[in-house]
């Protein structure tokens, strides 16, 4: 699928990995839809790229009913759905038990909630409405590509909840895609290493600089448009389909 062809959904399209996903399927001749919670860097990425090519819905991706009727306006608005970007999600740390007691169970819940539940809400809605598409000449009807993270492989201590959310989801992107093949659908994930998103910048140029250290090649943190790049590259790539893709500058990451 060319990037100039699509009508997307790209959750957590307001920033970081997200944004830049936008930009990039927009910058190709698509059309994206922004689904996030932040409304104002919503809108300000909407009149900078246009409203032609980009509108906003504010959606909570836990929102079973929400995501449902958010999905339904996008297939007014564009005609129809042929690919979905899983952006959104949160990686707030926590020891299992801590000097003051155990994670209370609340964290870990509402991170196994937005990032795995809430990526197979969105798959789950945008999957049905991307059936009734008429195939391209690849017999494709879409695409959908969800984002792991290496800490689904390598978690370290204090990210066992994020480490199980996108461990969920590197899990669940084979048996989809094995679901969806007879209706044209591909399903990926792409599991991003130390990437440059909002969450590093509050960061000391310090620490920054000791993590892009320990990226085996290139030493640097990751750029978002890299992530971009592989999402058009994965969207082109009819084979692709049922794997994760690390993208992550052959980082392992250690224990803390």
């Amino acid at each position: 699928m060319e990037l100039a062809d699509m009508k997307a959904v790209v959750t957590g399209g307001a920033s970081g990995l997200g944004e830049a996903t936008v930009r990039r399927i927009v910058e190709k001749g698509g059309q994206a839809a922004i689904f996030d919670l932040n409304s104002e860097r919503s809108k300000k990425l909407i009149e900078e790229l246009g409203r032609e090519s980009v509108f906003y819905l504010q959606t909570d991706v836990t929102d079973a009913k929400q995501v449902e009727q958010n999905i339904a306006q996008v297939v007014e608005r564009f005609g129809h759905i042929n690919a979905v970007v899983n952006c959104a999600g949160i990686g707030t740390p926590g020891k299992v038990v801590a000097k003051n007691g155990p994670m209370p169970l609340e964290q870990f819940e509402k991170i196994i909630q937005i990032n795995l539940i809430g990526s197979f809400n969105v798959i789950r809605v945008a999957a049905a409405a991307m059936r009734k598409n008429e195939s391209n000449g690849n017999g494709e009807r879409g695409v959908i590509i969800s984002t792991a993270s290496v800490a689904a492989f390598e978690g370290q201590i204090g990210q066992a909840a994020y480490s199980a959310s996108k461990g969920g989801i590197v899990s669940m992107t084979l048996p989809i895609a094995r679901e969806f093949a007879q209706y044209g659908i591909r399903v990926m994930a792409i599991a991003p290493g130390l990437m440059k998103t909002p969450m590093f910048d509050g960061l000391p140029e310090a620490a920054v600089e000791s993590l892009s250290a320990s990226v085996p090649f290139p030493a640097r943190l990751g750029q978002p448009s890299e992530y971009a790049q592989l999402v058009e590259s994965v969207a082109e790539n009819v084979m692709l389909n049922g794997e994760v893709i690390r993208l992550d500058g052959a980082i392992r990451m250690q224990p803390k």
